[in-house]
């Protein structure tokens, strides 16, 4: 039987593909259009989500049902000795909180370790694989966990949204400041710190947005986090709800503003595209945790 095993959901923004080649479970996660049930990645694919939200169809997510996600580790229990599982920060959803509640059941007690580290999308990604080297390295599951969550604050990302019409849905700005800053082109730009999905700036424009993330991204390096940018320690990150061909243009920015280092892209999860719409652009820094 194998150690430990690394396991997420889909709000890693991991497909099912992408998990078996790394040698994570990725759990689906639930959403709603109307009141019929799809799992991300699963029975509705990106493509389809987006034809279908573009197309003005009212969208919700969900939590799993506490038995999905008891088979869920029952299934990884039959070839592991425990499991190391991360799901989507507890200040996003109750997901996390609930997960965390099942673990103290007698069945799991002692296997099974839930860790909220405020993460989502890309940066949860970068904690998956901290994780897969720890393992490597020879950590437990339970120390794996407390190192991660004692870390949890060294990490930002910043979100530039091309639309207005998803944020005007969800209720974080009226009608009226949608209309208007449709009409003059403003780009608000979010902040995902621990947990926290905020609005950080507003912008003239997607070209202006993405100069202004890359100069805070810059600011975060060498103040916040940097201890770790000295020792080369930090990892950018990269997430979106763009095209490819956008995507891709956009990391090659990243790459050259901040020149020789790599840069983890991934696509930003379907939960929070419901609230940023098609054509969303992140960047974002993740620390190595400290051991």
């Amino acid at each position: 039987m194998h150690s430990i095993l690394v396991a997420t959901d889909s709000h890693s923004g991991l497909s099912q593909e992408e998990g078996k080649k790394l040698g994570v479970k990725v759990l689906p996660m639930p959403f709603y259009f109307g009141e019929e049930c799809y799992y991300e990645e699963v029975s509705l694919t990106r493509q389809a989500f987006f034809e279908r939200l573009n197309s003005g169809e009212t969208v919700s997510t969900s939590q799993p049902s506490p038995e999905a996600v008891m088979e869920f580790w029952r299934e990884g229990l039959k070839e592991y000795e425990s499991i190391l599982y991360i799901p989507m920060s507890s200040g996003l959803s109750g997901s996390c909180e609930t997960a965390m509640a099942l673990a103290t059941d007698e069945e799991f007690l002692g296997r099974v370790y839930v860790v909220d580290n405020g993460r989502v999308s890309t940066p949860l990604v970068r904690s998956i694989l901290d994780a897969l080297e720890m393992v490597e390295e020879g950590f437990s599951a339970e120390q794996i966990r407390e190192i991660l969550e004692a870390e949890k604050e060294k990490m930002s990302i910043y979100i530039a949204v091309e639309t207005l019409e998803f944020l005007k849905r969800g209720g974080r700005i009226t009608a009226a400041t949608a209309a208007l800053g449709t009409m003059l082109n403003i780009k608000p730009i979010l902040k995902l710190g621990v947990g926290v999905l905020e609005t950080y700036k507003k912008s003239r424009g997607m070209k202006r947005a993405k100069k202004e993330m890359l100069e805070a991204l810059k600011c975060d390096m060498e103040t916040e986090f940097k201890e770790y940018y000295d020792r080369g320690e930090v990892y950018l990150l990269a997430a979106t709800s763009a095209d490819e061909e956008t995507t891709r243009e956009w990391v090659e920015e990243i790459k050259a503003y901040f020149p020789g280092m790599e840069v983890l892209a991934g696509n930003l999860s379907l939960g929070i595209c419901c609230h940023t719409g098609e054509g969303g652009l992140g960047v974002g820094v993740s620390c190595r945790p400290k051991r």
